[in-house]
């Protein structure tokens, strides 16, 4: 895969830096690991989940730093020697970045079934929300202005 660089995006734009992080995150190499899907369960609220099959709740971490959701599975040693014949079901440890835009916060986690479900919500401030603004006929000489914000 091929590596973009930005340092002219950089030099001619102001503010637009975090969009070249994400970027050059994005094009980094993904080892696929564990499997995750993203689903949109309402118009504000999304799904994170994870196959964490063999993870137990305390090797597992969610961390929300600013921007960063990061899940980490870090997988206890075996106390007892085992000799498999096949081993496909992975056991190493793992990190696994998402990058959250402004304004979404992660309301919970839940592990069922080996699989990790991180619940997050979209909660837009009021001033971003849109909103009807009604027009005078200029004949009432009323000069107040009102205002609706749409739920």
């Amino acid at each position: 895969m091929r590596h973009i660089d930005f340092p002219s995006l950089y030099r001619s734009t102001v503010g637009f830096d975090r969009l070249a992080q994400l970027l050059d995150q994005v094009s980094g190499e993904d080892s696929g690991y564990p499997p995750y899907n993203i689903e949109r369960l309402a118009e504000n609220e999304y799904r994170i989940s994870m196959a964490v099959a063999g993870f137990t709740r305390d090797e597992l971490e969610v961390e929300v730093k600013e921007q960063t959701l990061s899940v980490r599975g870090q997988k206890a040693a075996e106390s007892t020697e085992r000799q498999f014949l096949h081993r496909g079901i992975a056991a190493r440890s793992f990190e696994r970045r998402f990058q959250v835009a402004d304004h979404v916060e992660v309301t919970g986690a839940d592990l069922k079934d080996g699989m990790l479900h991180v619940d997050l919500v979209r909660n837009l401030p009021e001033r971003m929300k849109p909103r009807t603004v009604s027009i005078s006929d200029g004949n009432t000489g009323d000069t107040a202005k009102q205002i609706e914000a749409h739920a």
